[in-house]
């Protein structure tokens, strides 16, 4: 009796406490481009290649090859972090054929629909969390569907495992790797990925003057059975997009950047939304939270291990976690989806 009252306490506080809905704000439904650093930046080819008839471009910081980890979070943490002779990151003809094998079965769209995408990638010379053989294997992965000049690959000497920006007056020097895991190394990642994936921009604004608007991410989260998103997720909308016809940009945070780890510091400082605010662009900020042990989910509690907030990029919340069915990929694609409805009158 008394554990029925405390998840019925729970989930009455939960609602009590609840963001207000994400809005439909009539966005466009094609030309969508995602980004992400580190776990965000695997998140982000995952949820390119399943949806690459609707995804047109993806920008990757310290991430890796679709299925690097095949389930495993040895592999993940070895194979697609730091890989080596005995542990080496999984050749592309292998990567290729399970991606056939996951479009075959209707897993994911067919990756023909990526020749006409973009690709940025970035990689840090002193990034030792994920090495550089990693991001190479994503960019030879990538180039049996996209020319190279669709292909956009930038080394920085010296920088270490972080979004590279020049927003956040509290950045960490180049060399870190370190919370928040934000770096300034004079590199204006958000404007340079988003300048290759849409094309020529106008100038940044002065000033982010939209909206930062915290959303209920319980609906989107609750009828994909994920567990490991946040209550809230967040999204930046410039006044010129709340009467429709805006893109859409979805930016993934990394492992130890969610907003419950540190705040709004990635979704203010990564640098995307100065872009946002003059290239009438809404940028998606959905957001992971830290778990570690039983959580509750249905009908039954299951184990969730992600004690740093990553996203899921190895299986801890599903079998599918790399395809249009793990629960992670289909949440973050309603919350696209009610972006793109209708405004109300």
């Amino acid at each position: 009796m008394r554990l029925s009252a405390l998840f019925l306490c729970a989930t009455l506080c939960a609602s009590a406490h609840a963001a207000p809905p994400l809005p439909a704000l009539g966005a466009r439904s094609e030309g969508i481009t995602v980004s992400g650093i580190s776990s965000g930046g695997y998140m982000a080819v995952q949820f390119h290649i399943a949806h690459s008839t609707t995804v047109h471009g993806a920008g990757v910081l310290a991430g890796g090859p679709y299925e690097c980890a095949e389930g495993s979070t040895w592999r993940a943490l070895n194979n697609c972090m730091t890989p080596d002779a005995g542990d080496p990151v999984p050749a592309t003809e292998v990567t290729a054929a399970r991606i056939a094998e996951d479009a075959a079965a209707g897993r994911i769209d067919p990756p023909t629909g990526l020749a006409a995408d973009r690709l940025w990638l970035l990689s840090g010379d002193n990034d030792t969390t994920v090495a550089r053989p990693v991001v190479d294997a994503l960019a030879a992965l990538y180039r049996r569907w996209l020319d190279a000049s669709r292909i956009a690959y930038v080394k920085v000497p010296g920088a270490g495992h972080a979004m590279l920006s020049v927003d956040d007056p509290q950045a960490n020097a180049c060399a870190t790797s370190e919370p928040p895991f934000i770096n300034d190394c004079g590199i204006d990642a958000a404007g340079a990925l988003l300048a290759h994936l849409l094309g020529p921009l106008q100038p940044k604004a002065a000033h982010a003057a939209g909206a930062l608007i915290e959303f209920d991410q319980h609906p989107f989260a609750d009828a994909a059975g994920a567990l490991g998103l946040a209550g809230s997720g967040y999204a930046y909308v410039p006044a010129a997009c709340r009467g429709g016809g805006c893109r859409v940009h979805v930016a993934f945070h990394g492992c130890r950047q969610s907003h419950d780890q540190i705040g709004t510091r990635f979704i203010n400082g990564a640098g995307y939304n100065r872009w946002a605010e003059s290239n009438q662009l809404i940028v998606l900020y959905p957001q992971t939270i830290p778990r570690y042990g039983w959580t509750w989910g249905g009908w039954w509690p299951r184990w969730v291990f992600n004690p740093k907030g990553c996203w899921d990029w190895w299986g801890y919340e599903d079998a599918d976690y790399a395809t249009r069915d793990g629960v992670q990929i289909k949440a973050v694609k309603a919350m696209v989806d009610q972006l793109g409805r209708p405004p109300a009158p």
